[in-house]
């Protein structure tokens, strides 16, 4: 019997599949290798002859072409296997809450985790459907096994319908996306596809071409450790060089303080003591002005400590991440504009917004594969209060069949 997407989501949440930026492995943790040969072995069972797995994690299939449509552009479709290391995502108990009262989800797991619509408002919208959520102790993996149960329940149902007429479809499954390393192994020309869309995306109907350029700061604080007794003239604490150092950067473009296009800096981690502080920052920015103006920031700050303490006091690594995909997507906007007009035809308001963050797409669009991101009905992920609306979720397959119904007749000019 044909299974839901739901059902689909809810078997592949309990696959620990956290993501761990420390292990230096491809794919950073083994649980990802497991759920993707079940995703492998699950596409071979729908019929997809080419399915696989390979060394680094990553799963990929296709559906071939109906009979005349060669001609036609090849359509990827892309999710991500891991789920961000913020919160553990091992021995996820997913719970349903049908018809939904509008109230508070009381999830269970630990005293007073509770959902609720005066913590997160837009609950209200949600009155009379499906609720899905971890219990409280772990988060619930939405993010984005929601687009992998969506891509797999679109593969069963163009599948089961051979008349409906299509080109080359592609599909894969990344692992580290959460950890930036989702397109480090990925096999564009392998893949195979024209265009893609990552399924990774929020509430039904958003739509997003935009996402921030982005970099990572690493600094290093050298101090000098003496007795306190002692310390008069001598001490040079590294902890407060790196409170020194964070203190020139713009105080409003902390993330606290900004929102839609607004760029900001992020203080991501911090360890040390008096002789050697490390820090951690990520730089966000959607102008590509005002993020190299960011960096600027940074660069200066920290040559005027070296200035001040004496040059090594302070090690600055600033490294890019991606760039904002706008500029890849745009010279191929026949992917906005098809995604929303399926959307409406399917009574969905589009919602076009710019990705606070990343998307693998990010880095694929610039390594030749301009990739949009969809809807997959999630909503506060990276956190113990995830959750899904199963009916948005359970919206992605006829979305992402009205998108290749879109392509059958398109023929490439460009």
């Amino acid at each position: 019997m044909k299974e839901t997407v739901l059902e689909r989501f809810l078997r592949y949440v309990t696959f620990d599949t956290t993501s761990d930026p420390e292990t230096g492995a491809h794919p950073s943790t083994p649980g990802q290798l497991v759920l993707g040969k079940q995703l492998a072995e699950e596409l071979a069972a729908l019929g997809l002859a080419d399915a696989r797995q390979d060394e680094y994690g990553y799963v990929y299939a296709s559906i071939p072409a109906t009979p005349g449509r060669e001609g036609c552009p090849a359509i990827g479709f892309i999710a991500h296997l891991d789920t961000s290391c913020a919160v553990s995502g091992k021995n996820v108990k997913p719970l349903v809450t049908r018809n939904y009262d509008g109230g508070e989800i009381v999830l269970g797991g630990e005293p007073g985790a509770v959902l609720s619509p005066a913590e997160f408002p837009e609950l209200a919208e949600y009155r009379g459907l499906t609720i899905v959520t971890g219990d409280g102790t772990t988060l619930l993996g939405g993010d984005d096994k929601a687009g992998v149960a969506g891509i797999m329940g679109f593969a069963e149902e163009l599948l089961a319908h051979p008349e409906i007429p299509h080109g080359k479809i592609c599909i894969a499954f990344t692992p580290d996306e959460e950890i930036g390393e989702g397109a480090d192994r990925f096999d564009v020309p392998g893949f195979g596809a024209r265009f893609a869309y990552t399924v990774d995306g929020g509430a039904a109907g958003e739509l997003e071409y935009e996402t921030f350029n982005a970099a990572s700061a690493d600094l290093v604080f050298h101090g000098k450790s003496i007795h306190p007794g002692s310390a008069k003239g001598q001490m040079v604490n590294a902890i407060l060089l790196a409170m020194e150092f964070h203190a020139m950067l713009p105080a409003f473009e902390d993330p606290a303080c900004t929102s839609g296009r607004e760029g900001f800096h992020h203080i991501d981690g911090i360890r040390g003591g008096v002789e050697r502080t490390e820090c951690e920052y990520i730089i966000r920015d959607h102008d590509r002005a005002l993020f190299e103006k960011k960096k600027e920031n940074f660069r200066d700050a920290a040559a005027y400590l070296n200035r001040k303490y004496g040059e090594g006091t302070v090690e600055l690594t600033l490294q890019d991440s991606y760039y904002n995909m706008k500029e890849q997507i745009l010279p191929h906007f026949h992917l906005v504009e098809n995604a929303q007009a399926v959307m409406e035809s399917l009574g969905i308001a589009p919602k076009i917004l710019p990705v606070r963050g990343g998307t693998d797409g990010s880095r694929l669009s610039y390594m030749g594969l301009p990739c949009p991101n969809l809807f997959t009905g999630g909503h506060n992920g990276h956190g113990r209060m995830e959750y899904v609306v199963a009916e948005q979720m359970a919206l992605v397959p006829a979305l992402l069949l009205g998108i290749v119904r879109k392509y059958a007749d398109w023929t490439e000019t460009a």
